[in-house]
């Protein structure tokens, strides 16, 4: 194992001794009772296999065989989740071919970012998560099911199931992906016409016929966002089948995989002798592997929050500092569109994630667990395949078949992940840098301060922008207004780039999965809501955004600093459009470095930041002192 690995991991269970040795106890007391369905009164019982055949029901009446919940973020809206729909009496006859039952314990909403961007509901997107886990919790409520199999493929739909889960560690859990939809046209083009348009050079009708030819069947988005961000991390945790991320829906191999899937959960229930829990698989090594997929591809920055919540969930404390450590010595294996040409289907048909995870875990970058395959990790480093109608898997390819898309730890395209933790005078803040190139990784311009994104194109309109700038979008944290996605502003700052003007962002929002080109720093904490100082900034102030160095600087003289007080946000008020129903989310939402949760999760409780509105205020000029990572040298 690479060192820094040991010393992450170790960090970790050092910070988190007291919280992990509760929830493992918890899991523990879930076990001890032994299968919680027979525990059931027979009135209890009765309810439950009430609508099931007779066949079922008779299983279910004697209580030997494994009833598998069946938790679905089906919806036909989506067209990452709307090949769910038939998945549930899929799963009933695979589970009938190996002695066992299903029934469909419950859905959990799934929004989309791709179509709320820019919109009042994406203000609701991330507190998405927290209900996904809320209701994935109410699914397993009913003490039914020895295993459980969770239909989740997107942004935050995944994460939330896995809250969920944890919080019913004493299950085994095995997701079950519907696939990529197959390549439309090639990203760059897609993303030529978002710049023209942004330029007024092209119209409506061309644009929409380019975003449909980009989006266009059934299945997942083919960028390497959030969602496609959240296969391969399942796959580095060993909570999926091994090479199942990338298969396209409605093919024999995707079925044969959700067959496979069906299969393995019955198995590994604490009925049989292959008793495999989820509390147990998940530990800080579990969590690792996945910051180092998301470091090695180069993936979607929301994980930073995502995972600091999912490891909450199974009683772990993980930090920026932790990702920062593992970006020093994880180098970047692929390239994706944002960060590259190829999407998601080229990066699987030039080796893929098998080919991924065995490059890293020959390099000592990835630690070997017990995962819901047999054969650990290294059942990882294999593809599945249909020989004769039957489902196997081979070990992966040996070179890849591209290395514009993918390559061999000896030949990475940058010798450390795509990420960098910055510090500086306005707090701590994430740069995704895979897709930026070097001489845009740091800028020393004038700030152009918004309350709201939409005013940046205004501006730009009446041609009030200077040059060379940094876009300072400011309340837009998870107490603000729940944290919404930048990536609107995406097109006509690229295209301002293009022109040969410096551009960044700076905001304390998100930016997705999908932030590419243009240097941004995101998720700055702490938030302008809660007086932080980001709040401090004026118009015309020189920002420093350096990823090389990790700075998040204002030049700016220090009495004239420490005099600043927070500006009031002066966004017009949106629309409500269901924000009133998540006005307790916003008033008990954590900061973003904490997983912006706002809801208790595991045995952790969350930091409590009512006291710390604006009735207190953050000494902004405390903001540089940050403690630096212990083993750095290392």
């Amino acid at each position: 194992m690479h060192p820094r690995l040991e010393q992450v991991a170790a960090r970790i269970r050092e910070r988190s001794r007291d919280s992990r040795r509760a929830y493992l106890d918890q899991v523990e007391t879930s076990r001890a009772r032994g299968p919680h369905r027979a525990h059931l009164s027979c009135g209890n019982l009765a309810h439950g296999f009430a609508a099931c055949g007779s066949g079922d029901k008779d299983a279910l009446k004697n209580g030997v065989a494994p009833n598998i919940g069946i938790v679905t973020a089906f919806n036909d809206m989506l067209s990452a989740h709307q090949p769910f729909e038939t998945y549930p009496e899929h799963i009933k006859r695979a589970a009938r071919a190996v002695g066992a039952t299903a029934q469909v314990a419950g859905g959990v909403p799934a929004m989309c970012d791709g179509v709320t961007q820019g919109r009042v509901g994406m203000e609701l997107s991330l507190f998405s998560r927290d209900v996904i886990a809320q209701a994935t919790a109410i699914a397993l409520s009913h003490d039914m099911f020895d295993a459980a199999l969770l239909l989740g493929v997107c942004d935050k739909i995944v994460p939330g199931l896995l809250i969920g889960a944890l919080s019913f560690g004493h299950l085994p859990f095995v997701f079950v992906p519907a696939g990529p939809m197959p390549s439309g046209i090639p990203n760059k083009a897609k993303a030529e016409v978002r710049e023209r348009y942004a330029a007024g050079q092209a119209t409506r009708a061309e644009l929409l016929e380019t975003e449909s030819a980009s989006y266009h069947a059934p299945g997942t988005c083919t960028f390497y966002g959030t969602a496609n961000s959240n296969q391969i991390l399942l796959e580095a945790m060993g909570l999926q089948l091994p090479g199942a991320s990338f298969v396209n829906p409605g093919t024999p191999l995707r079925d044969a995989l959700t067959d496979a899937a069906t299969a393995r959960a019955a198995a590994i229930t604490a009925l049989g002798d292959d008793y495999r829990p989820i509390g147990r698989l998940v530990d800080e090594r579990a969590i690792i592997n996945a910051i180092v997929a998301l470091l090695a591809t180069g993936g979607s920055t929301n994980h930073t929050i995502h995972f600091v919540a999912v490891a909450r969930a199974a009683g772990l404390v993980v930090t920026w500092e932790d990702f920062d450590a593992l970006a020093e010595v994880v180098p970047l294996l692929a390239r994706i569109y944002p960060n590259g040409e190829a999407d998601v289907n080229h990066f699987h048909a030039a080796g893929g994630t098998p080919f991924l995870l065995r490059e890293l875990l020959d390099a000592g970058l990835l630690f070997d667990l017990d995962t819901i395959a047999a054969g650990g990790m290294r059942a990882y480093a294999q593809e599945p395949r249909l020989a004769d109608g039957k489902l196997a898997w081979a070990d992966a390819i040996p070179a890849s078949a591209d290395e514009a898309i993918l390559r061999a730890a000896a030949n990475p395209f940058e010798a450390t992940g795509g990420l960098r933790l910055l510090r500086g005078t306005l707090g701590s803040a994430l740069a995704k840098v895979s897709a930026v190139k070097p001489e845009y990784r740091r800028i020393e311009a004038p700030a152009v301060v918004l309350d709201d994104p939409g005013e940046l194109r205004a501006r730009h309109k009446a041609g009030a922008l200077p040059r060379d700038f940094v876009a300072v979008v400011r309340y837009q944290g998870p107490r603000a207004n729940g944290m919404p996605e930048m990536h609107s502003l995406m097109p006509l700052l690229g295209m301002l780039q293009n022109q040969g003007r410096r551009v960044a962002l700076v905001t304390d929002g998100r930016l997705s999965g999908a932030s590419g080109k243009v240097l941004s720093a995101i998720h700055v904490t702490p938030e302008a809501a809660l007086g932080g100082a980001i709040a401090c900034v004026r118009d015309g102030d020189t920002v420093v955004l350096d990823c090389e160095r990790g700075r998040l600087d204002l030049a700016i003289a220090e009495d004239e600093w420490r005099a600043r007080r927070p500006a009031p946000n002066s966004a017009p008020a949106g629309q409500d459009l269901g924000r009133s129903l998540f006005a307790f989310n916003r008033a008990n939402v954590g900061s973003a470095d904490e997983g912006a949760l706002s809801i208790s999760c595991g045995p952790i409780s969350p930091r409590d930041d009512r006291k710390r509105g604006t009735e207190t205020e953050y000494d902004v000029g405390r903001l540089t002192a940050h403690a630096p990572f212990e083993a750095k040298d290392a």
